[in-house]
């Protein structure tokens, strides 16, 4: 008789965003030099483009902290109150895309050189690169600075698996590291992916999460 695989919870668990929980290397210092030179912008709105789990929204986070900015993802753009949202003079707007709305977006954008307010823009394609209907808003976004996060060298993919795994109250230790690294593509997304498989099975097993459990998981030795 087969016996019920075990259902492991999913519990949730904190993410730590502060400036020193940021992990810096090559691959994203452009970005880390700009959020920390503000004011100093080569303009009052700036993108941070990147791949899913790249930074962005710490990055944004510690601008937020820096600038006293609010936070607002860009799907509710249109049912927010705009001159409220930059009443503090700085603004982020998370996961901006071109599916969004086109002019209440044009409509912050004025704003914000009205009120010489700043605007900080995460999303994973450049402004430039979206599809957008409202001439005079794809002319502007064509003229907001771009940085990119680039994909994680090997440094700064092993440490954002440390960090993941101590986001999640786990200490691992530097075997399970190193394997994970050379068998898994190099990417947050991946990085983090790994992380959360490995924790839902340790829990399910109830095993601690190991090298040894690793190599099960991606059937390998």
């Amino acid at each position: 008789m087969t016996m019920p695989r075990q259902l492991a919870l999913a519990l949730p668990h904190a993410e730590n965003f502060a400036r020193e929980d940021f992990l810096s290397g090559p691959p994203n210092e452009a970005a880390l030099n700009l959020i920390e030179r503000w004011p100093d912008w080569p303009d009052r709105a700036l993108a941070i483009v990147g791949p899913e789990g790249a930074g962005k929204s710490h990055l944004a986070a510690i601008w937020a902290d820096i600038a006293g900015a609010r936070r607002v993802s860009a799907r509710v753009i249109g049912e927010t109150n705009l001159p409220g949202a930059l009443a503090t003079g700085a603004l982020v707007i998370e996961d901006a895309n071109s599916d969004l709305d086109e002019r209440a977006l044009f409509h912050l954008l004025n704003l914000m050189r009205q009120q010489d307010a700043f605007v900080l823009m995460t999303a994973r394609a450049p402004p430039a690169t979206w599809r957008i209907e409202l001439a005079d808003l794809a002319s502007r976004l064509r003229a907001i600075p771009v940085v990119q996060l680039r994909p994680p060298d090997d440094a700064l993919l092993r440490a954002v698996m440390v960090k993941l795994f101590a986001d999640r109250q786990l200490a691992v230790d530097e075997a399970l590291i190193a394997y994970l690294s050379t068998r898994i593509e190099r990417s947050f997304a991946a990085a983090r992916a790994a992380v959360e498989d490995l924790d839902r099975e340790a829990l399910r097993q109830k095993r601690p999460v190991t090298r040894a459990l690793a190599a099960e998981l991606l059937g390998q030795a």
